[in-house]
């Protein structure tokens, strides 16, 4: 890190300020660090109160792939935000690649999440993800993302 770089954090109210999503569909609770442009880290914590689990599966609760990478998109979105060229944009995915399921998530589990933007041009970035649960991966995704707006 350089002198001019600034890791930033940002609450639940601070990540709601920067992108649309709200419950049930907000999947991040805390970013704890962002480099804008380089990377961002944060976490959601999961508890049988998700409405996912009561679907999915009684009796067995498991959180969904598929929200497991809309967590690791959320958690991307300061990465690009923060810049100055994309505030009061939108993140968008444009698609995945590389996608890998590791283990379980389950209630009780913290989902830490760590971006990491591998490449820019233009409007488009792409980056690297992973979502670890006590420091075991657990989903691992290359992400591509389009700030529109």
């Amino acid at each position: 890190m350089t002198a001019e770089e600034k890791t930033l954090s940002f609450d639940t109210i601070g990540i709601m300020n920067m992108i649309p999503h709200r419950y049930p569909f907000l999947l991040v609770d805390r970013i704890t660090e962002c480099i804008p442009g380089k990377y961002s880290k944060g976490y959601k914590n999961l508890t049988m109160n998700e409405e996912f689990f009561q679907g999915h599966f009684p009796g067995n609760p498991i959180m969904p792939g598929v929200l497991q990478l809309e967590a690791l998109a959320q958690c991307s979105a300061p990465v690009l935000m923060t810049l100055p060229e994309f505030k009061d944009k939108l993140t968008l995915f444009a698609g995945m690649e590389n996608v890998r399921f590791k283990n379980i998530v389950r209630p009780g589990d913290r989902l830490d999440m760590e971006i990491t933007l591998m490449k820019l041009k233009g409007p488009i970035g792409k980056s690297h993800a992973v979502g670890t649960v006590d420091g075991k991966v657990v989903v691992e995704a290359d992400m591509t993302v389009c700030m529109k707006g």
